[in-house]
C-alpha cells in the first residue's frame, strides 16, 4: 500500500475537497484523483463520494480513514522517536475531563519526565464525545472520559463501534466538596434535605451532546437541587468555595495534598449515591508507549492514595 497515497486521502477528507487538497498538496488535481481511484481499486471500496460540498466519506471510506490515520500517527511517531536519542524524548498526549486526581497525577508525571532533551506533550480539558472523536481522529493519543455509570450502556457499545480500547477504568461515587469552614463539613449526616440550604457549583458545559433523551432526563433526575452557580473552568470553582462557605460541588474524589493547599474538605455521602466512571481510551491499533505507561502508573498511585471519610 502505498503510504503516501495514505497521507493523499487523509488531506482529502480535511479539507472535503479534492480541488482545496491539490492545492495544498502542490500537485496538479487530476494526478490527486489518479491517485485516489489507484487506492479505492486496490483495497476495493469506494472511499469517498460527491456531495453539494464536495466530496466525504463513505461508510466504508470513513473506517478505512479511521485505520490510516492511525498507520500515519504510528509512523510519524516512528520517524520522531529516533531523530533523536529515545531516551531524551517525550510525547505525549491526552484528552480528560475536569478533574483534579487526574491533573495532580499529570503533574507527577511531569515530574518524572521533566529532564529530557525533547518534549512534546498536550493535554486538553473537554466533554466525553469530543474526546472520543478527537481520539478517532489521531488529534490525540489518549483521552479520559467520564460518565454516570446509567450511561454506560450508551458509551460502551460507541466505544466499541469506533474501534477504541478500554485500557483502566476507575468506578467510584462522586464526594462532595466545600470549605473548611462551611457548616456543611461539619454535619453528621448528608442528605438531599441538607442540601437545600446550600448553593451547589456546577460546571456549565458539562452536558454530554448526541446522547439520547432518555439518558438525559436520568441525568436531570439526579440533580434537582435548586439554587446553582454555574462555571467553566476549575480555578473558579476553587476560588468560589473557599470563599464563599454556603457553596457545594460534587466531584471526583481529590488527593488529600490539593484539599490542604485549596483550604477544602470532601465528604462521602453514602445516603445520596451518584456513581461515575472514568475510562482512558485509545485506538484499537495504537499500542501504550513507555511516556504513556508512566503516566498509567501515576495515575493508578494517585488514585491508591486518596481516601474519603
Amino acid at each position: 500500500m502505498n503510504l503516501t497515497h495514505l497521507r493523499y486521502i487523509v488531506e482529502v477528507e480535511r479539507l472535503g475537497s479534492i480541488t482545496k487538497a491539490a492545492a495544498a498538496l502542490y500537485m496538479g488535481q487530476p494526478n490527486l484523483s489518479k491517485a485516489i481511484k489507484e487506492m479505492e481499486h486496490e483495497v476495493g471500496i469506494p472511499i469517498f463520494k460527491r456531495s453539494a460540498k464536495g466530496v466525504v466519506p463513505t461508510d466504508k471510506g470513513k473506517e478505512f480513514l479511521q485505520y490510516a490515520k492511525a498507520i500515519l500517527v504510528q509512523l510519524d511517531k516512528m520517524e520522531n522517536l529516533y531523530k533523536d536519542n529515545v531516551s531524551n524524548r517525550v510525547s505525549f498526549s491526552l484528552l480528560l475531563p475536569r478533574a483534579s486526581y487526574i491533573t495532580h497525577a499529570f503533574t507527577c508525571f511531569l515530574n518524572r519526565v521533566s529532564d529530557r532533551k525533547a518534549m512534546d506533550i498536550k493535554i486538553k480539558e473537554t466533554n466525553s464525545m469530543e474526546a472520543i472523536n478527537s481520539v478517532v481522529e489521531c488529534e490525540y493519543d489518549m483521552g479520559i472520559i467520564r460518565y454516570p455509570i446509567a450511561y454506560e450502556s450508551f458509551f460502551l457499545p460507541l466505544l466499541e463501534e469506533k474501534n477504541l480500547t478500554i485500557h483502566n477504568s476507575w468506578e467510584y461515587d462522586y464526594v462532595l466538596i466545600m470549605s473548611a469552614d462551611s457548616p456543611l463539613a461539619n454535619e453528621k449526616e448528608i442528605t438531599e434535605e441538607t442540601l437545600e440550604k446550600y448553593i451547589e457549583i456546577l460546571h456549565g458545559d458539562n452536558t454530554v451532546p448526541n446522547i439520547s433523551a432518555v439518558y438525559q432526563k436520568k441525568n436531570t433526575e439526579l440533580n434537582p437541587h435548586r439554587r446553582h452557580i454555574y462555571v467553566y473552568e476549575r480555578g473558579s470553582q476553587f476560588d468560589i468555595l473557599s470563599a464563599c462557605p454556603e457553596s457545594y460541588m460534587w466531584v471526583s474524589p481529590m488527593p488529600q495534598e490539593i484539599l490542604d493547599r485549596c483550604k477544602l474538605v470532601q465528604r462521602s455521602t453514602p445516603n445520596i449515591r451518584k456513581t461515575n466512571k472514568d475510562v482512558l481510551i485509545y485506538q484499537s491499533s495504537y499500542r501504550l508507549s513507555a511516556t504513556d505507561n508512566i503516566f498509567v502508573e501515576e495515575l493508578e498511585k494517585v488514585r491508591e492514595e486518596i481516601t474519603v471519610r
